[in-house]
């Protein structure tokens, strides 16, 4: 209907400016030229001042690399796997199937961190992110393991309906640990090889879970290079990967228990987030001061650091917590 009235509009144009002044003239042709501008479904008016899905692919990797080299601390092996798997995966103008990416380890390590960096940087805007980037949390959205089949319908709906919107949608599933059995089967077609379904392409979208399951083995690895005076730079990340595979589709609480989509390779990067040691925490405390307009008190970074640094117990080589609660802690002696 719109698009009917637009037509309509445009054609009594020239009926209308025949009876008009030159400069009325003039600023009738781009009152039209507006117009058409924002009926347009991608105009670069539109997608300038008012929100847009990102049908252009304007992922900006330099910025990207940016704010995960200088706001996530500790985690150079998944910051590296999620930049070079967002540049692959916009560079590829019709992709295979959608970009699907798993994020294991403790709580407060960086995994809802870095998904909302990626979240920014492919919408700027915050009533595109409003619109086109996607989260479901399981304890919120799914609570009951009895409805399960009523949340596959949903999930499903979902899915296809905002996909169809926007092409480049950002689906990002939040405690995975906590997913009822079987549910996230239920969105194995869009996930998969194959060409559109029904009309609608899944190519472009992005789909990360964020899970905690995992993060014991993790940090078991990063324990025994540390014990063995390796540095965590030297982990082996394919080694993690295939460990991590292995272990949330036999953990009956991931969200993953003999999932098909590890049995058909649905998952294309399961990337791992490191416990955070002592060194990570100060700058997360750094950080936070500096966020709050605090100035910085190195005896205060220090004082939280090595209280949040406790485990294992003997050592206190790494924080529990990773940095989810330095916040509240900063909020407390501030």
């Amino acid at each position: 209907m719109k698009l009917l009235n637009v037509a309509g509009f445009f054609a009594l144009v020239p009926t209308l400016l025949s009876a008009l002044e030159p400069i009325t003239t003039s600023l009738a042709f781009c009152g039209a030229a507006v117009m058409w501008q924002l009926f347009s479904p991608a105009s670069w008016l539109k997608c300038r001042f008012l929100e847009c899905c990102n049908m252009k692919d304007t992922l900006d990797i330099p910025a990207l690399q940016m704010a995960l080299e200088q706001k996530v601390f500790g985690q150079h092996l998944a910051t590296q796997v999620v930049l070079k798997a967002l540049s692959a995966h916009s560079r590829d103008k019709q992709p295979r199937k959608p970009l699907v990416m798993s994020f294991h380890g403790w709580t407060g390590t960086g995994k809802t961190f870095v998904s909302k960096i990626i979240a920014q940087n492919l919408y700027q805007r915050h009533e595109a992110r409003r619109r086109f980037v996607h989260q479901y949390d399981a304890v919120l959205h799914f609570p009951h393991a009895e409805h399960t089949k009523q949340y596959k319908e949903q999930l499903q709906k979902w899915i296809r309906g905002n996909v169809s919107v926007c092409p480049r949608s950002l689906f990002i599933f939040s405690e995975m640990d906590q997913m009822p059995h079987g549910l996230i089967d239920s969105i194995m077609p869009y996930l998969s090889h194959r060409e559109p379904i029904n009309g609608v392409y899944y190519g472009k979208a992005i789909f990360l879970f964020l899970n905690n399951a995992g993060g014991d083995k993790i940090t078991e690895v990063a324990l025994d290079h540390w014990r063995r005076q390796k540095g965590r730079e030297e982990i082996p990340l394919m080694d993690l990967q295939s460990m991590l595979s292995a272990e949330i589709f036999n953990n009956r609480n991931s969200g993953f228990w003999k999932s098909k989509l590890i049995q058909k390779n649905l998952v294309d990067y399961f990337i791992p987030f490191l416990p955070l040691e002592y060194k990570h925490v100060k700058e997360c405390v750094q950080e936070e001061l500096r966020y709050q307009g605090h100035q910085e008190d190195e005896d205060l970074i220090i004082k939280i650091a090595l209280a949040m640094s406790d485990y294992p117990s003997e050592d206190r080589i790494y924080s529990s917590k990773g940095c989810k609660t330095v916040a509240s802690k900063v909020n407390l002696v501030t």
